[in-house]
């Protein structure tokens, strides 16, 4: 067996592994473990595994991991969600759709300072759909802005998927940052026309009786809300924002740095609203180490996996063989979205880097691409993954925060299908116009 049948045959073991409920950190390690074994005998392949993980963990980037999801944790604790909310639920209480537009909006926000979509839309689904629904908002669509929106924390800087990219393709973590600011607005905006349009055709479900009654509505419930209150609850997430996206790109801290005086701000801001109790500082420091630590270990798994197909010649033949095919640029970019798409529909995100990254990023370079732009699709063609049948992360997340049997797996699928059509539309335009993506992170 050569070489390049082995790399097809691991491959084809590993998916299969995945397929039938095999963690996808041991079906890396495992299938690439077999291969070397194949290619050079067990004793080099121990040796090869132990190397392996030693050379991915020890590099100073993996600390950004745990401290952005440190800082994730402590904002998600410390109700700025709850207050990111309320700020624009205030501002837009006069506009048809000015609830889900909110929620848009401080999903935005909250991604700035997060960076998980998971985070948003557990936070969010507690906050928001109540609100909505109580509101005569329909419940498919309350739950489907939220799903919708929770995926800007995969785009918005800081973003963990684009930490996990910037690894895998040994980009600047800072560049990819920057590249996800202008792509991550524009999806923010895409969402909020979206709805605008949707409040004008159909306002029966976007509160029933238009705006005057929804501001209405607000009224009666008795808010308090002021510009000074407003401002006292938006000034903190606006200062932590400042510091760490300000910090990365004056360059005053590196991004591992950053993510440390991100999440001590967050720790004081919890701190100082009396929002964190002992108990709940361990929670949150558990919690962090599981995700984290699930997170490094992928990444180990990913980089023990990309050395075995680099033994088996596989990245090299698949170039010049796509290359040789006359598919082009474009074709190779319409089919790899076109996967990565249909695995998302299967497994995580994280595991769709993993596996596809050391394939595709050798293909990207032959063909001359940017491999910052092609991150930037790469991070929304996956974040589709997240809305869409029968995974769809986002989806089951925003189904067991909200434990409403009221509301089905299928009433959010179809809440978000508008959503995922919004996210395809800027997909294609992120792809026709590279500079979107590239012109902050090339200044």
């Amino acid at each position: 067996m050569s070489d390049l049948q082995i790399g097809v045959l691991a491959i084809g073991l590993m998916l299969a592994g995945i397929y039938f409920g095999m963690h996808v950190g041991i079906a890396l390690i495992a299938t690439s473990f077999v291969g070397v074994t194949l290619m050079k005998g067990p004793d080099i392949a121990s040796r090869f595994v132990a190397a392996a993980a030693n050379d991915a963990i020890r590099d100073y980037l993996f600390g950004v991991v745990p401290l952005f999801v440190l800082m994730g944790m402590f904002v998600s604790v410390s109700g700025m969600g709850r207050d990111t909310f309320d700020v624009f639920q205030w501002l837009l209480r006069k506009v048809r759709g000015g609830l889900g537009l909110a929620t848009v909006g401080a999903n935005a926000v909250f991604a700035a300072i997060t960076g998980i979509s998971i985070a948003s839309a557990s936070v969010f689904t507690k906050v928001a759909v109540p609100e909505m629904i109580r509101h005569g908002y329909s419940p498919r669509f309350s739950v489907g802005v939220v799903a919708g929106s929770s995926v800007l924390g995969m785009l918005i800087p800081p973003s963990l998927l684009m930490i996990i990219y910037g690894v895998l393709a040994e980009e600047s973590i800072g560049r990819m940052f920057l590249a996800g600011i202008v792509p991550g607005l524009l999806l923010a905006a895409g969402y909020a026309l979206l709805i605008v349009v949707l409040a004008v055709l159909n306002p029966e479900k976007m509160g029933g009786r238009g705006a005057s009654v929804e501001a209405g509505a607000h009224a009666d419930d008795g808010s308090s809300e002021t510009w000074a209150s407003a401002t006292r609850k938006f000034v903190p997430i606006l200062l932590l924002i400042a510091l760490v996206l300000g910090g990365i790109y004056s360059g005053l801290f590196t991004p591992t740095e950053a993510g440390a005086v991100g999440a001590a701000g967050a720790l004081v801001i919890a701190l100082a609203r009396r929002r964190l109790s002992w108990k709940g500082l361990w929670q949150v420091l558990v919690e962090t180490g599981y995700v984290s630590v699930a997170v490094l270990f992928l990444i180990v798994a990913a980089s023990l996996y990309s050395r075995m197909l680099a033994l088996t010649g596989m990245p090299a033949t698949l170039t010049s063989t796509i290359t040789e095919l006359g598919l082009g640029p474009w074709g190779f970019l319409l089919v790899y979205v076109l996967v990565v798409v249909a695995l998302g529909c299967i497994i995580d995100s994280v595991s769709i880097l993993l596996i596809m990254m050391p394939i595709v990023l050798p293909i990207a370079s032959a063909f001359g691409m940017d491999l910052i732009w092609f991150g930037v699709i790469t991070v929304v063609a996956v974040e589709i993954g997240l809305l869409t049948p029968p995974f769809g992360l986002s989806v089951y997340t925003v189904k067991s925060a909200l434990n409403d049997p009221r509301i089905s797996l299928k009433d959010i699928f179809v809440g978000t299908f508008p959503f995922v059509l919004v996210m395809v539309a800027t997909l294609v335009l992120l792809a026709a116009f590279p500079a979107l993506s590239t012109w902050l992170a090339r200044m």
